[in-house]
């Protein structure tokens, strides 16, 4: 190793431990412990339950760097949880100077900002170094609290590391959700995935670990059997969804008016992260196609990313967002594309609901949420044959599958539905139905809620014996 080499990994190792003898002394505000949250009407059944989300903050906005399907995860879990009656603390790493530690950010919901690495953003795959300053700030903050946490539940493979240190240290049980595993992101992304080897070690020693295992949907857990070697009696299926008090079918023309979009034309919406592995360029050519192999006149609307070009903005974002207006450019199309940038939750309806058709290609997709938005905005959906897609979409009857980086299967479709709209409209009301009667976040949260019933069941006998060995 060179000589810059071993100072910088000795710098690194020095604010680490820095970093963790801070976390043993900041976790309490004024002193004293931080008082429990009030307790709603959950009665007996009410737990307390610790979130981990290491890098993906319930708080963050929409379509910001880094934030995308966990960070609605974790809130709208969180949401519903806490509707249930249950206590719930989010732990989330402090990425910004002036957050507080602790914000009580709804009713029987608190987000805690842990001090683990500097205060601003780090891409999350430079943040394996900081996980064990993490890991102590919440075990030292969870031995702080009046009441013991019942359960723990980890969001992504480094969160799963803070779990299983806080259950070494304290004997908290925890059940983990990867939403993406590395060893198939590798598969799909090559040398693009920036992410250390090291992970793929530390997510097979989490599936022998954790107390249960959450995959998002079939596929998820035929991965993790089959490139792991996950004990399938460990796995249970519970996927992402939708809150229907934020996302409803809008009336087209008043979505349209609302957007400044024009009333006659085919619009294609493209909503998420601005990460390659999205396919958002197969999309863009896929419209080229329709306009220039079928003569359709379209406009793409692409939602996400950060468009604002200030200081601090996403480069990852930039780097993409240039790439791919530079696609629409050759492909003869710019003006018929729209890069909208992040949009606010509020609005998202009226996106969903102004397109005709919503199309997601990505090369991999642990689960994908937007898709189920987009169908409980009752939109038929256009989506590549990958992860947790191939199960929300019913193909032909909510909408179309097609191969992954196929922009001609993506033209075909979009011009069948084109042609057909009564075909559209029938998949966009088939989707409503089905996102409503499988993939609402209250029916996840209950899901989940009995899963965590089922590991404290299995987990108490042994925690019992252990602390009455006689």
């Amino acid at each position: 190793m060179k000589l810059d080499e071993v100072q910088a990994a000795a710098n690194v190792a020095a604010m680490a431990a820095a970093q963790a003898a801070a976390a043993e002394a900041a976790v309490q505000v004024d002193g004293h412990p931080l008082p429990p949250p009030s307790l709603a009407a959950g009665g007996a059944g009410a737990r307390r339950i610790a979130i981990i989300s290491d890098h993906a903050s319930p708080l963050a906005a929409p379509g910001s760097v880094d934030c995308g399907g966990q960070n609605v995860y974790v809130a709208q879990l969180a949401r519903e949880l806490a509707r249930a009656g249950h206590l719930v603390d989010v732990f989330t790493r402090r990425d910004a100077p002036e957050q507080r530690q602790v914000v009580h950010w709804l009713e029987n919901i608190r987000v805690i900002h842990v001090p683990a690495g500097p205060p601003r953003h780090v891409p999350k795959e430079q943040l394996l170094p900081h996980i064990d300053a993490f890991s102590r700030y919440v075990t030292r903050f969870a031995r702080r609290q009046p009441a013991a946490y019942d359960i723990a539940h980890a969001n992504f493979f480094m969160s799963g590391m803070v779990a299983q240190h806080l259950k070494a240290a304290l004997g908290l049980p925890f059940v983990i959700t990867f939403h993406a595993l590395g060893r198939v992101r590798r598969l799909a992304q090559g040398t693009a995935d920036a992410f250390p080897t090291e992970r793929m070690r530390i997510e097979a020693a989490l599936m022998r670990a954790a107390d249960r295992i959450i995959a998002e949907c079939p596929q998820d857990r035929y991965d993790m059997e089959r490139l792991y070697g996950a004990p399938l009696s460990l796995i249970a299926i519970t996927p992402c969804g939708f809150a229907p008090d934020e996302l409803w079918p809008v009336p087209m023309l008043e979505a349209r008016a609302r957007l400044g979009l024009d009333e006659g034309r085919f619009i294609v919406l493209q909503l998420g992260r601005m990460v390659p592995r999205k396919g958002v360029d197969t999309v863009i050519q896929g419209v080229a196609m329709l306009r220039h192999r079928y003569g359709v006149d379209a406009q793409l609307l692409v939602v996400g990313g950060d468009i604002s070009g200030q200081v601090g903005a996403s480069s990852g974002d930039g780097l993409e967002l240039a790439r791919l207006r530079s696609v629409a450019a050759d492909l003869g199309i710019a003006t018929h594309v729209r890069f909208t940038g992040q949009q606010p939750r509020a609005v998202l309806r009226d996106y969903y609901s102004a397109a005709n058709v919503f199309a997601s290609t990505p090369w991999y997709e642990p689960f994908g949420i937007t898709p189920v938005e987009a169908m409980a905005c009752a939109r038929p959906v256009i989506g590549a044959e990958v992860g947790g897609i191939k199960s929300t979409v019913n193909d032909s009857v909510t909408g179309f599958l097609i191969p992954s980086r196929d922009p001609a299967a993506l033209a075909d479709r979009l011009a069948r539905l084109h042609r057909h709209p009564e075909l559209a409209r029938a998949m966009g009301e088939a989707g409503r139905r089905r996102a409503c009667e499988h993939y609402t976040w209250r029916h996840v949260a209950t899901q989940l809620a009995a899963i965590y019933a089922d590991v404290l069941d299995a987990t108490r006998p042994a925690a019992e014996a252990a602390a009455y060995p006689n």
